[in-house]
């Protein structure tokens, strides 16, 4: 053993004494090029091959190639993924030395080799998900792919339409047998969770024509709607495809969903009320993972711990300020809250028309903030945005507000959701903030800019979901109009600190459900005794947390990563410093982790101080 134990050594010395001697590589000015040329096109090589393996992703991104078809939902095709993906990281490697590349390309081949090495490592928690939660449950997103994504503009894309509707048992099918797998390995979302899923489930075949009633359930009444908007299409000819998806609704959707509440039903007797993903297999070694990914950063979870109760305290603080300025006689911030929480002048009615109120000064906040663009930004998004309300099937559990990011080719717009199912959840003084956060200068500006960034590879410009960045930039985006005279109502400003306020808290909660082992109950004592948000959000968020362990975490650790380089930014370059400029150089290469936005930011820093 000794003497095999030396030779390896002996071996092991030689072997880096001869990288030691190789001389390293240099590379001309043309062999650069040449390469992150090369380079470059493998990327959006391997970009286009994923989407093409991807009939829902192809929709998304604008491409009518397999239009009729879901694609293959089930494990084995994600294994196959995770294959092809170790296999093109491989060829990466062995194929291009990152040394002989421009600077972009190089920082490009650094994000896709760190990106296919962290799916690398969380491959073991492949399981670690519940397809049918409250939030993102497939259940939902078959139904809503097709009313808001799947475009109909001529007698083809309705019959993909039709087709995608009769194979949509056999997708159930798939993702049904995947939460069998995961009953099999003992992960199962809480008993809490299910009463909300099967009441979704049992909205979406409710109505016409699965039932006796006079109104069309939703997807048929989309389905209708798209297929009578047709023009050059006869009436014989939208009646056969009316009745075709019809028929496709009667045998295929509605099986489906009975199948699934059927199962749903079953499997909630085998559920606990255990919240936290410490209930799962290395239930720790998960959470810690699921913290890295979506911050992009080594913090632990006590740190993030701390860092929230920080800022909750910070936050609270300025709370008090705006307490004293608009006379408020008490002095306990638990007092303002209940009066913002019910004093009338802050909540339209619970009606169509309190909705419709609601819903016109979210664009007119929107508009007034789209003719300041110009005051913040060099680089502005050609892409258009839209606002539209949560359809009625999915409102319930849907969230208060979300953006949908536009197709890349122009097709379909950006869109900002606004849920509006209990108007006591929708103050009036959020919705500046809300709007700056989800549609302009926050989402709408991030992901369009970065769609139309023709410079760079496919999986930057189209992929990058990195949430620190990308969710950080909304919450910046609440801040920063601040600073240029917005929120002149101190309502509004409340509103502002409030949105801040439940960020903060959710650094507290995420960790403190997941790591300490905190209840459900636990997280949502928590929320009401620190913020002014309505019971039904704080539900709604602590159930977020259960469902998307970490995800919550990122908005404020971005955030403060922003807000760090604006100070830095502004300390270093003085007059030379321009917010406009601070801003492209934000967006101007897409989503990217924060440790390389910081790069970027600290290389044009020293830019602006040579120049």
């Amino acid at each position: 053993m000794r003497l095999l134990s030396l030779s390896l050594t002996i071996a092991i010395l030689a072997s880096c004494n001869d990288t030691a001697m190789k001389p390293k590589k240099t590379y001309t000015p043309e062999e650069i090029t040449a390469n992150s040329k090369k380079l470059n096109e493998w990327f959006d090589k391997v970009w286009d091959e994923s989407i093409d393996r991807s009939p829902v992703a192809q929709t998304y991104y604008g491409i009518k190639k397999d239009y009729g078809s879901w694609g293959d939902f089930s494990d084995s095709f994600a294994i196959k993924e995770h294959q092809i993906t170790m296999a093109n990281l491989d060829s990466l490697k062995q194929h291009f030395d990152p040394e002989g590349l421009d600077e972009v390309t190089r920082t490009s081949y650094r994000m896709w080799v760190e990106d296919a090495e962290q799916q690398k490592e969380g491959f073991e928690f492949m399981y670690h998900n519940y397809p049918f939660d409250h939030m993102n449950g497939a259940h939902n997103f078959l139904i809503s792919f097709l009313i808001n994504v799947h475009l109909v503009t001529d007698k083809k894309d309705a019959e993909a339409y039709v087709s995608r509707l009769q194979k949509l048992k056999p997708a159930m099918d798939q993702l049904i047998e995947g939460q069998k797998t995961r009953e099999a390995k003992g992960i199962i979302m809480p008993k809490w969770g299910f009463p909300m899923v099967i009441a979704d489930c049992k909205g979406i075949i409710s109505g016409a024509p699965f039932d006796d009633s006079k109104e069309p359930s939703p997807i048929f009444a989309d389905l209708q709607t798209k297929v009578n908007a047709l023009e050059n299409v006869s009436a014989e000819e939208k009646k056969a495809l009316i009745a075709a998806g019809k028929t496709a609704l009667q045998q295929s959707v509605q099986p489906a969903y009975e199948e699934l509440i059927a199962y749903l039903t079953e499997l909630e007797k085998k559920a606990t009320n255990d919240d936290g993903v410490w209930k799962l297999p290395n239930g720790g070694k998960f959470y810690n993972y699921m913290l890295r990914s979506m911050t992009t950063t080594d913090m632990s979870a006590e740190e993030i711990y701390e860092t929230g109760q920080k800022e909750v305290a910070r936050i609270q603080g300025e709370m008090k300020a705006i307490m004293k300025q608009v006379g408020f006689k008490s002095d306990s911030l638990q007092d303002f809250f209940q009066f913002m929480k019910t004093d009338p002048q802050f909540y339209y009615p619970n009606t169509d028309a309190g909705r419709k109120k609601y819903f016109a000064e979210s664009e007119a906040v929107i508009d007034t903030m789209r003719a300041k663009l110009d005051d913040l930004f060099g680089i502005k998004p050609k892409a258009k945005l839209v606002v539209k309300r949560v359809e009625e099937f999915r409102e319930k559990t849907a969230g208060s507000a979300f953006y949908e990011s536009p197709a890349p080719d122009g097709s379909r717009p950006g869109t900002y959701y606004i849920g509006m199912y209990d108007m006591k959840g929708n103050p009036s003084y959020e919705i500046e903030a809300l709007c700056y956060h989800e549609a302009i200068p926050g989402h709408h500006m991030q992901i369009s800019i970065a769609q139309e960034l023709d410079s760079l590879p496919k999986f930057r410009t189209l992929g990058g979901d990195y949430t620190a960045y990308v969710e950080g930039w909304g919450l910046y985006c609440e801040y920063i109009p601040k600073e240029y005279g917005f929120y002149k109502d101190p309502y509004s400003d409340f509103g502002r600190l409030s949105m801040e306020l439940f960020r903060a808290c959710r650094l507290v909660a995420d960790v403190g459900i997941h790591y300490k082992k905190w209840t459900r109950q636990q997280a949502l004592d928590y929320y009401l005794s620190n913020t002014p948000s309505p019971r039904l959000e704080c539900e709604s968020m602590v159930d977020r947390h259960i469902v998307m362990p970490g995800q919550a975490t990122a908005y404020k650790v971005g955030q403060l990563k922003l807000l760090q380089l604006l100070k830095k930014s502004r300390e270093q370059l003085g007059d030379k410093f321009d917010i406009r400029q601070f801003h492209d150089v934000v967006l101007g290469s897409g989503a990217v982790p924060l440790s390389i936005l910081e790069e970027n930011v600290q290389a044009w820093i020293e830019r602006k101080k040579g120049a």
